[in-house]
């Protein structure tokens, strides 16, 4: 009985991310569309969280405009070893 339950979770959580993919996707696009950046740009101002070892405080692009160089780097399998 548990096995089956378990199997009719885990089906309805499968369709619901196919049909959530589409939405993320068309949702992506449009920003995308939105927001073209090239090379030697302004960056937009954005925020973003960072734990200093007790609270989660915000940090904003604009605080260091004009003070420091600032590097962003996305690693899309952070935290993967690999």
């Amino acid at each position: 009985m548990e096995r089956v339950r378990r199997n009719r979770l885990l089906a309805a959580a499968a369709i619901a991310m196919m049909l959530a993919v589409p939405m993320t996707r068309g949702a992506m696009a449009q920003a995308a569309d939105q927001l073209k950046l090239r090379v030697g740009d302004t960056a937009p101002d954005f925020k973003l969280q960072y734990w200093d070892g007790h609270d989660l405080k915000d940090v904003h692009l604009s605080d260091y405009r004009g003070k420091k160089n600032v590097v962003l780097a996305f690693y899309v399998f952070a935290f993967t070893g690999g």
